[in-house]
């Protein structure tokens, strides 16, 4: 499959040799052909030099053809005008976009361009090492609506099946992180000692729901 990658960064870079290695063609577009540097003597891919967004230069790099295009660039503005064209222009199903401002992009989630917004993302890791709770939500739908957040339960839960912390709670199950191995819960998983619950719930639910889940016992 066909990859354009908008931005010859440490990311850029980084995202064109791992399609490389999965066997995939890639281009990378850049402004600055010392960015090129970055992919060494060997890259297979092409080198595009020009404006990400300039629809010249993107019908240059296969941008109409492509499977997905990613916007990676350093600048938001240029992130997301590229997004669009590639989606609104060339049809490109498949794109994201870089964007530093969280604000920004939750707006452009909305407006259905998926965004990887590097501040929110930094913010959030540093938060899971920090609070204990680790309630910090790990994903955001793109309304912003519901949240997918890791969230401490009371230990009093241990042995109890899991459909009854949703049932008793109003939440889902996502997954369960069990001794470093992600896993699906069923009808008859139970809570064990060490499992690290991460569930759906609504975006504005997490304080209270937090608190909740570390109070409330199960009735016996």
């Amino acid at each position: 499959m066909h990859f354009v990658i908008m931005g010859c960064g440490r990311v850029g870079a980084t995202l064109a040799h791992s399609l490389i290695q999965r066997g995939h063609d890639v281009a990378v577009i850049d402004q600055d052909p010392a960015a090129f540097h970055r992919l060494g003597p060997d890259f297979p891919g092409r080198r595009i030099k020009g404006i990400g967004f300039d629809r010249e230069v993107m019908k240059d790099a296969g941008v109409p053809q492509a499977f997905a295009f990613a916007a990676v660039s350093s600048g938001d503005n240029s992130n997301i005008i590229a997004a669009r064209v590639a989606r609104e222009t060339f049809g490109v199903e498949r794109v994201v976009a870089r964007i530093y401002d969280p604000k920004r992009a939750e707006i452009f989630q909305r407006l259905g361009i998926p965004t990887v917004a590097t501040v929110r993302w930094t913010a959030d890791q540093t938060l899971h090492h920090l609070l204990p709770e680790g309630s910090t939500p790990d994903y955001f739908d793109p309304s912003g609506t519901l949240v997918i957040g890791q969230i401490h339960v009371n230990p009093r839960w241990i042995g109890r099946r899991l459909s009854e912390i949703e049932q008793t709670f109003e939440v889902r199950v996502a997954f369960v992180t069990r001794l470093g191995d992600a896993l699906i819960p069923t009808a008859d998983s139970v809570y064990q000692e060490g499992d690290e619950l991460h569930l759906v719930a609504r975006r504005g639910t997490l304080p209270e729901l937090e608190q909740r889940l570390d109070t409330v016992q199960p009735q016996e």
